[in-house]
């Protein structure tokens, strides 16, 4: 190594290091003479991520689907977690809402498929204007459509403690009630991977 680089590194090293400490939190100890006694060990901070005791509390469910995402759908994901944290909700409900829009659309977020539509249902969670779930405009928005599958999730009691099919049911009332657990892990991961992002 050149002694213009080797100098470089040690002189950045060296203030990286003066930085740190004068930037760092306070050591509050005891001293002798000269040395330092900490009373408290210094802990590195790392930013949290979900546990995945949290996001899969009942553990996975067998027979579960996995569907590779594009980028748009990626967005999706985190939309739906910007709403949820929005809500004032955790993450365990991000699970719940991510695992219903695969369910229902796979995170695309559909416009009325014609023939191929179920009703008028649109939307990430297949929401229906003819049901109140607000106009073709809001329910193909992704905050909007979330928030308002949050607003019913709030309002199944105990949907916390529920596995996730069955809160996901209650608030979406489908003919196919079994078919959310299915992508329960694929949501965990999504949230864990993207809550903090």
């Amino acid at each position: 190594m050149n002694t213009t680089l080797r100098k470089s590194i040690l002189g950045i090293a060296g203030l990286t290091a003066a930085a740190g400490l004068a930037a760092g939190p306070l050591n509050h100890g005891t001293t002798t003479g000269n040395e330092l006694t900490p009373t408290t060990p210094i802990a590195a901070v790392q930013a949290d991520k979900p546990d995945m005791g949290t996001l899969l509390p009942h553990g996975t469910p067998t027979g579960q689907s996995h569907v590779d995402l594009n980028d748009e759908q990626i967005t999706n994901v985190k939309a739906i977690i910007a709403a949820t944290k929005k809500a004032g909700m955790d993450e365990r409900a991000a699970v719940v809402s991510i695992a219903t829009a695969l369910q229902e659309s796979k995170l695309e977020n559909l416009g009325h498929l014609g023939d191929r539509n179920d009703h008028d249902s649109q939307g990430l969670f297949q929401q229906r204007p003819s049901s109140g779930w607000g106009t073709v405009e809001q329910i193909t928005d992704p905050e909007y459509s979330t928030l308002a599958f949050l607003k019913g999730l709030k309002q199944v009691d105990g949907w916390q403690d529920m596995p996730l099919t069955q809160a996901a049911q209650t608030v979406q009332v489908s003919a196919y009630p079994d078919h959310y657990a299915q992508w329960e892990q694929q949501a965990a991961d999504l949230v864990a991977e993207h809550w903090t992002s």
